[in-house]
């Protein structure tokens, strides 16, 4: 009866020791970047920062904005990240049961012959029965030292990571979205392009083989036209090739074919990208500020949480481990008297205790391991950093240098159209040689093309930056 008593006292006393933690305490790695970017850049007055900026509101285009719904719906990438929130979820939850006892209802039964109390009983039965039935807790272990709390800071950091991850995934899964439908603007403006020089090359190759026949022009003048023609043709065969193959990836984005409203207003001489909609600048901010904006470094962060729990876990294993199964019921000689009152009251209270002594180092091993992948996490989620600053600089350069590129590049283009209509010009008056007309048109056609992909270049880094600094993930 006094051990009896004491059972409860000596359960709590184990509840409440419980509490106690190895895990180192937690710090947070200096970030090791500089503290400005380079050429620490004007922020744009009253420009709200890409984090607080909904992607409604900077991508405004609505075909764009359709896509992206679309995708957002749609795309099994995203899909998949957000089924692993759900089983990192599932996991951080059965972690975290090992740290209540588990109370199951078990029942028992067994016959045997002979009855060894037939040796002191001649009227005892030949057969003996015995039945038990009981309510109990098996092998609970209290978790003095932390071990099972650790695991299961472990699995909440790593659900913790897996949440950022999905974040980062609908963020690149904006941005690809919208690079996508940008360059099959740009694709729809170089087709155009290409049809026009062919229509021109063929229109020359014409008025040359004409001058040829009546023994104004050389045969050299034909065949130069001749493959000035061949090229424009095979140029705009790969045009059509790419651009097919561009909206087959953003058909693998959507998770659905691209709708015709998309490309709306994309195609012909007026088209391309001159009719995207203008994206607002957002504010660089501070280096120091990615690390609360990239869910990525936040999702290296919480490897990193994780790692470090592990620790605790690995510290905890060089303490004894105690378990606990106990229970209470009814034993009868007959399955009939576990019901109707006849059974014997029965109790069981069984702790135990398992000290690790020689283990042949692997307590030891495991301990080091667990210091070694806290460190492999330091590195990772400074990489991250590192990562993140690069992408970041890298984009504003972008935004410092392509906008005067693209101007550079339309002037050219605009001067290279003059050119070619005043060569046209000379070469129909006789003035000048069929090879200057031909340069001329080739000249052009580069032109143009550097413009176009110069402004999608412009158009596309606008969209980096706005993800790398962390924009795409809000929403209104």
């Amino acid at each position: 009866m006094k051990t009896l008593r004491l059972a409860p006292l000596t359960l709590a006393v184990a509840v409440l020791a419980s509490g106690c933690s190895l895990i180192p305490t937690y710090e947070r790695p200096a970030a090791p970047v500089p503290t400005t970017f380079p050429g620490d850049p004007a922020q744009p007055a009253g420009a709200t920062a890409a984090v607080d900026l909904p992607w409604q509101d900077f991508f405004t285009d609505p075909r764009l904005a359709g896509l992206i719904e679309t995708a957002l719906r749609n795309n099994r990438d995203l899909r998949v990240a957000v089924l692993n929130i759900e089983q990192a979820r599932a996991q951080f939850d059965v972690q975290r049961g090992a740290l209540f006892p588990t109370v199951g209802l078990s029942t028992s039964g067994s016959r045997s012959e002979p009855n060894s109390a037939r040796n002191f009983s001649a009227s005892a039965p030949k057969v003996s029965e015995s039945y038990s039935v009981g309510l109990g807790i098996t092998a609970w272990e209290i978790d003095f030292f932390g071990r099972i709390q650790s695991l299961s800071a472990a699995a909440q950091a790593r659900a913790l990571a897996t949440e950022e991850s999905r974040r980062a995934t609908q963020i690149a899964l904006v941005a690809q979205v919208a690079n996508g439908w940008l360059t099959l603007a740009a694709d729809e403006e170089l087709l155009a392009i290409t049809r026009q020089t062919l229509s021109t090359r063929e229109e020359t190759l014409k008025l040359t083989k004409l001058r040829f026949d009546n023994g104004v022009a050389s045969e050299l003048d034909y065949q130069s036209a001749v493959s000035l023609a061949e090229s424009a043709r095979a140029t705009y065969a790969q045009q059509q090739r790419l651009r097919q193959q561009d909206e087959n990836a953003l058909a693998l984005l959507l998770g659905a074919p691209v709708p015709a409203s998309a490309l709306a207003g994309l195609a012909g001489d007026n088209g391309g990208l001159a009719t995207v909609r203008a994206m607002p600048d957002v504010p660089a901010g501070l280096p120091s500020d990615l690390l609360t904006e990239r869910p990525d470094i936040r999702a290296a962060e919480q490897q990193l949480v994780a790692a470090n729990a592990n620790i605790g876990a690995a510290r905890a294993a060089f303490f004894p481990r105690i378990s606990l199964t106990t229970s209470v019921g009814r034993v009868s000689p007959e399955f009939s008297g576990l019901w109707n009152g006849d059974g014997t009251k029965a109790w069981s209270f069984a702790p135990s205790l398992t000290l690790p002594i020689f283990t042949g180092g692997a307590n030891t091993a495991n301990l080091a391991s667990a210091r070694i992948g806290r460190d492999i996490a330091v590195a990772q989620y400074e990489k991250s950093i590192q990562t993140a600053f690069r992408e970041v600089a890298d984009a504003l350069a972008g935004r410092e240098t392509l906008g005067e590129q693209a101007r550079a590049a339309r002037a050219q283009a605009e001067a290279e159209g003059t050119r070619l209509r005043l060569s046209d010009l000379r070469y129909r008056n006789g003035v000048a040689s069929a090879l200057d007309l031909l340069d001329a048109q080739r000249s052009q056609f580069t032109a143009r093309q550097t413009a176009v992909t110069t402004q999608l270049a412009l158009l596309q880094n606008q969209v980096t930056l706005y993800k790398t600094l962390g924009g795409g993930w809000a929403s209104r």
